[in-house]
C-alpha cells in the first residue's frame, strides 16, 4: 500500500520506490533520534544545574561549620532578631563583625532553604567581598549587611537562569550596576534566590530547581516572581533582598509572606545587567526594588542605592538622591482609598485590612478621601496586550524542548490556541464569562505596527486620565488592597488576572509598596465561605479555593504615590506600619 502511494507521488522518471521508502523511514528515525537526543541533552543540563546548586550549598555548609568551630560562642538568635537599622549600627560601631553576621545568616539561610527550597545558588565570592569591605577606607551605608538577590539580577560568574533551560549556558561576565553599588556601599551579596519559570508567574516553581514553599505554611505559595526572596527573608535567612516587579513580583511575595516590599518608579534604580526571557518591552517597564521585614530597612536600602556611584555607572538613572526630609516628615497626608477595584474582588480579609487601616489613619489625623480607579477591566487588557503583543510567540519560544512547569501549563496552553480559535472561543464565552473572553482576545496579539502605536498611545492616555483624577482630588497618596492572603501552591497559574490590584501600578509606573497590617482570622475564613466574586465565573470560584486554609497568615495593604515620589510612598508605608503595630499591641 505504502509503495503504491509512493509510486503516485514520485516523478515519472525511474525511481526505486523501495529505496525511497527506506530513505523516508530513515528520515523519520532520524527525527525521532534527534528529539530523543534533544530531550536527553535538556535533562543533562538540568541535572548539571541542580548538581552545581547542591555542591554550592555543601560549600556553604562547610564554610559555616568551619566558622562555628573557630567562633563557637556566637549569639545567633540575638543577631537574627536585630532589625536592619540596629544591625547596621552595631556593624558601623564595631560591636559586631561583618564576618560573624555573614556566617550567622549563611547558617540560617541553609536551614530555611532545606525547608522551603528558596535558594537557587550560593555566592562563594561573598567571602572575597567580606575581605574587600575591610579594606575600604570608608564604611558604606550597608557595611557588613548580607544581601540576597533574585536569580536574574546579574552577578559576575553566575548564571541568570530565569528558571529556563535556555539560560543554563553562559555565566554573567560582570556584576549588574545594582550589585556593583551594593558592594560599593559595603553590602555582601551571598545568595541568589529561586524564581518561577520565565518569571511570568506569581508562583515560584520551575522544572530545574523545583517548587519554593512559603515558610509560614508549606501548603502555600510564597508568591512570585520574587518568591525565593520572599521565602528566604520571611524564614529569617536574609535581612535584605532585591527583587524585581513588572506586574506585582515584589509586592505579591511581600503580601504572601508578611514582608514589606517597594516597587519604585521604573529607572529610579538601574536595570543594567538584569536579564529576562523576553526583552524590549518598554510600554510597561520592569522595576527593581528592596524587600525586607520593615519599612525602615527599605528606606535605608534606597538611600544607599540612590548615590553618585549609581548615577555615574548608569547615566540613564535620574540623579535624584534620597530625600530624607520627605521620609522623616510627620505632616498630615491627604489619602485616597478604595477596598476593591471593581474587576477582581479580593477575599474579605484583604478588604477588612484596608478598612481598618483607613480608620486608623483617620484617627491619627490624616484626611481620607474616597477614590475609585477608573476602568480596571480596560487596564488589564492593556497590560496583557503589552506582553502578548505577538500572540505569546516570543514567550513560548523560551520553553526549550517544550519543558513547561505544571504551574504554567494553563497559560501556555491558552497561548498555543490558534489565533482564530482564540477569537471564536472569546465570542462564545463573552455572554457567560466576559473576563475570560477578554483574556482570550488579548492573547490574539496585534496585527500591525499601527495597532502597536495606538496601544502605546492608549497607555499614555490612561496614565493622563488617572493622574488628572488624582490631582483633582488633591491626593498625596493612595491606600488600596493587594492580592492575598497566600495562595495554595499551584493556584497562581490558574488566576493570572487576579493580579489587577498590583498590575495597575505597573501600567501607571507609580511607586507602590506593601505593608503587612493584620492576619487572617477564623471570622475571615467563615466569611470567605460567602464569597461570590463579581462575575460568577470559574475565576471567582478558583480564587475562593486558592486562599482557603489561611488562618494566621499575613494580611497586607498597598500604599501608592505619584512617579518619582518613592520617599513619600515609604513615609506613608511607615505611617501605616506604625499604626498597625500600635493597634495589634493594644
Amino acid at each position: 500500500m505504502i509503495q503504491q502511494q509512493l509510486r503516485q507521488l514520485l516523478p515519472e522518471r525511474e525511481v526505486n520506490p523501495t529505496a525511497a521508502l527506506v530513505l523516508l523511514s530513515g528520515s523519520a528515525a532520524a527525527v525521532v533520534a534527534w528529539k530523543w537526543l534533544s530531550k536527553r541533552w535538556i535533562q543533562k543540563k538540568m541535572e548539571e544545574a541542580r548538581r552545581t546548586r547542591d555542591e554550592g550549598l555543601k560549600k556553604m555548609a562547610k564554610a559555616v561549620q568551619q566558622f562555628r568551630e573557630q567562633v563557637p560562642s556566637v549569639q545567633t538568635d540575638v543577631i537574627l532578631s536585630l532589625p536592619l537599622l540596629e544591625l547596621s549600627e552595631k556593624l558601623q560601631e564595631g560591636s559586631l563583625s561583618p564576618k560573624t553576621v555573614l556566617y550567622t545568616y549563611l547558617e540560617k539561610a541553609l536551614e530555611v532553604t532545606q525547608q522551603t527550597n528558596c535558594l537557587r545558588h550560593f555566592i562563594p565570592e561573598c567571602e572575597e567581598q567580606l575581605q574587600e569591605i575591610q579594606r575600604q577606607r570608608e564604611k558604606g551605608l550597608l557595611y557588613g549587611i548580607p544581601v540576597s538577590i533574585k536569580d536574574h539580577i546579574g552577578h559576575k560568574g553566575h548564571l541568570a537562569t530565569c528558571g529556563l533551560v535556555q539560560c543554563l549556558g553562559t555565566p554573567m561576565q560582570e556584576d549588574s550596576v545594582l550589585v556593583k553599588v551594593l558592594k560599593r556601599q559595603g553590602a555582601i551579596p551571598f545568595a541568589m534566590t529561586n524564581v518561577p519559570q520565565s518569571l511570568f508567574s506569581y508562583d515560584c516553581s520551575n522544572p530545574i530547581f523545583g517548587q519554593t514553599l512559603n515558610p509560614l505554611n508549606h501548603q502555600k505559595s510564597p508568591g512570585g516572581s520574587s518568591g525565593g526572596e520572599g521565602a528566604l527573608i520571611a524564614g529569617g535567612g536574609s535581612i535584605l533582598g532585591i527583587g524585581s516587579d513588572i506586574g506585582g513580583s515584589i509586592r505579591l511575595p511581600s503580601s504572601f509572606c508578611g514582608l514589606c516590599g517597594l516597587k519604585p518608579t521604573a529607572d529610579r534604580l538601574s536595570l543594567a545587567g538584569m536579564t529576562g526571557p523576553v526583552s524590549g518591552i518598554v510600554a510597561i517597564p520592569c522595576a527593581l526594588g528592596p524587600m525586607a521585614r520593615d519599612v525602615d530597612s527599605l528606606a535605608l536600602c534606597m538611600k544607599a542605592l540612590l548615590c553618585q556611584e549609581m548615577f555615574h555607572l548608569d547615566p540613564t538613572v535620574p540623579p535624584i538622591p534620597f530625600n530624607e526630609e520627605v521620609y522623616s516628615s510627620s505632616a498630615p497626608l491627604r489619602v485616597g482609598y478604595y477596598d476593591t477595584d471593581g474587576y477582581f474582588p479580593l477575599p474579605p480579609c484583604m478588604r477588612r485590612a484596608v478598612q481598618e487601616t483607613r480608620e486608623a489613619l483617620q484617627a491619627a489625623g490624616h484626611q481620607m478621601v474616597p477614590f475609585s480607579p477608573p476602568r480596571i477591566h480596560y487596564v488589564m487588557k492593556l497590560f496583557l496586550k503589552t506582553f502578548f503583543a505577538d500572540g505569546g510567540r516570543a514567550w513560548l519560544d523560551a520553553f526549550t524542548g517544550n519543558i513547561v512547569d505544571p504551574s504554567l501549563k494553563s497559560q501556555v496552553n491558552s497561548c498555543k490556541i490558534p489565533r482564530l480559535g482564540k477569537k471564536l472561543l472569546a465570542l462564545i464565552l463573552k455572554p457567560l464569562f466576559p473576563r475570560l473572553a477578554d483574556y482570550l482576545r488579548t492573547l490574539c496579539g496585534m496585527k500591525s505596527v499601527k495597532e502597536m502605536w495606538n496601544h502605546h498611545h492608549e497607555i499614555q492616555a490612561y496614565r493622563t486620565e488617572f493622574i488628572t483624577r488624582w490631582m483633582e482630588l488633591q491626593l498625596d497618596v493612595v491606600l488600596c488592597p493587594v492580592l492575598g492572603p497566600a495562595f495554595n501552591t499551584g493556584y497562581p497559574g490558574k488566576l493570572l488576572n487576579a493580579i489587577s490590584s498590583t498590575m495597575l501600578y505597573n501600567v501607571l509606573n507609580f511607586p507602590a509598596g506593601v505593608v503587612p497590617v493584620s492576619t487572617v482570622t477564623e471570622a475571615d475564613e467563615e466569611e470567605l465561605k460567602l464569597y461570590r466574586g463579581c462575575c460568577n465565573d470559574p475565576w471567582d470560584r478558583t480564587l475562593k479555593e486558592a486562599v482557603t486554609g489561611a488562618v494566621g497568615l499575613p494580611v497586607a495593604v498597598q500604599c501608592v504615590a505619584l512617579p518619582w515620589q518613592e520617599e513619600l510612598c515609604l513615609r506613608f508605608m511607615k505611617e501605616v506600619e506604625t499604626l498597625s503595630r500600635q493597634r495589634r499591641a493594644a
